[in-house]
Formats: C-alpha cells, structure tokens, sequence
C-alpha cells in the first residue's frame, strides 16, 4: 500500500507485519517474470525499515497498468501522477512502462512520509528514470497548480480496516492504517483527485473487498466518473481489486444506490466466493 496518509501502528502490529502474518495486510514477494522487462526490478528498489515495500497490492496494480499498457500509449499522459509512492516501485514501473513516449510524458509522486519520498527518489534513479517527488498529505498544498493537469493517477491507498486512532500518526503503519471498513483515507482522497483529474483522465486504485468497492464506484459516479475493474486477485489474507474511473458525463444519471444498473457490473464479482477459493 501507499504511505499516502496515516498512522502509526504498535510495535506488535509492525513486528507481525514484517513477517506478513497480520490479517488484513499483503504478503512480501517478489516480482514474477513477466513483469521484468515492463517494470521496476525489485533488487533496484531502494527500501527503508520505515518504508512499505512491494507486495501482492503493488503488484496487482502494476500487472493492472501492464494490462492497459497499450491504451495508456494511446492516452499519451503529460503529467501521470501517484498518490502515496512508498517505494517508489509503481511510479518507476510506470515510467518504465511509457519510456516510448519520451520527454512527452512529466511524473510526479507524492507521500506524507519523508523516508518514503527518500526511497522512492533512490529506486526512480537506479532505473535512471526521473519523477518530481513531494512530501506532503495527499495533494496538499497542489490542489491550485494541479487542477484539471493530471491524466493518469495511481494510488495503492491505506486500505486495512484499523481502529480510528491509527489514522493521522507517523511511521509505516500510514501505508496501511485505513481506519473504520479502510475507507477513511479513501474518502480523503477521491475528492482530492478529482480535482486534479483532467478531463480525459484515468484514476487506477487499489481497493480491498472490506472497502466496499460497490461504494466507492458509486461515489465516483455522482462526481461524474464511470468505473470498472481492471484486475482482481486473491491472496490468503484478501481479495483485491483494482479499479478504474474516468470521467463520464451519463455516470450517475438517474442511478440509485442500489439500481441495477450501478449493479450490473459488480454484481458478477463473487467476493465471498473468492474470498474462500483463494485463487
């Protein structure tokens, strides 16, 4: 997940996340070989005890960016933009990803953790490619210089269902710590990117089944952006999703909460189903 926003967990929940036993939290690995030649080589990503490293969620929405590569060419982004860069692994992939299109295409990350932004900064040059890092919450303090800039965010957001006092501390557990259902920097964020989004701009995020993915789509809708899932993947501990809005002027129109048609394409997502499959 990204440090995007967060807390600081207990020493218990750092120790066990270390050894990927917390439920809830991605398990470590490493990147598999068909990523090699498109992405970030994870023996170059650069890390930081208090830094979340690349795990099932980073690569999930790494194999998602891969999956709409040839789009993205198409798309050809000025400004691609992540929200919470950790490692810096899905920044880099990305740059890696649309090297083709040159001096064309501007990256910029962000992170409210400073060892973060450090590290990401590190991996981006072992891959001697170049993205403007900033410390700061979010998209604080862009907002204005942002505004309708920004054609393709990415964020692995703090999606881990946490006690609400987790929410607003420092250290790693910001990378994961997503307070009441993992949405509470969730809905901190949508808004913000929104704002920045540019008329013809994708928005790929990571949510977990716990987030209530449905919602966040419907959510996106009334802002005006249609939505659909790109990739799911099951580990042992979650079902994951990523997810892909962009703008829509018919999202929303005449949609409920619970119409069948907001439904029609989430409704064939078996979560539970999935959940105990684990494939």
């Amino acid at each position: 997940m990204a440090d995007g926003d967060g807390a600081a967990a207990s020493g218990k929940l750092a120790q066990d996340t270390a050894s990927g036993v917390e439920k809830g939290l991605p398990r470590r690995g490493k990147s598999c070989s068909g990523r090699t030649l498109n992405t970030a080589q994870i023996a170059l990503v650069a890390s930081h005890p208090e830094v979340y490293e690349p795990c099932d969620d980073s690569f999930a929405l790494v194999d998602a960016l891969l999956s709409d590569k040839a789009q993205l060419l198409m798309l050809k982004p000025r400004l691609c933009m992540e929200v919470g860069c950790g490692s810096g692994y899905v920044i880099t992939s990305l740059a890696i990803m649309l090297r083709h299109l040159a001096s064309g295409t501007q990256y910029l990350a962000t992170d409210i953790n400073k060892h973060a932004a450090e590290t990401t900064q590190a991996t981006l040059e072992a891959h001697g490619v170049h993205a403007d890092v900033v410390v700061t919450d979010i998209v604080s303090g862009l907002e204005k210089r942002l505004a309708g800039m920004v054609d393709v965010v990415v964020i692995n957001p703090p999606y881990v269902p946490t006690p609400e006092e987790e929410i607003g501390c420092q250290g790693i557990a910001s990378s994961w710590a997503g307070g009441l259902n993992g949405r509470q920097v969730i809905d901190r964020i949508l808004p913000a990117v929104r704002e920045i989004l540019s008329e013809r701009g994708w928005l790929y995020m990571v949510a977990l089944e716990d987030n209530d993915p449905l919602d966040i789509c419907h959510q996106m809708s009334e802002m005006g952006y249609a939505s659909r899932v790109v990739l799911k993947r099951c580990t042992e501990e979650e079902s994951l999703f990523v997810l892909k809005f962009w703008r829509d002027p018919h999202a929303g129109t005449n949609m409920s909460p619970k119409s069948p048609k907001s439904e029609s394409w989430f409704s064939q997502l078996p979560f539970r189903s999935l959940w105990h499959k684990g494939s």
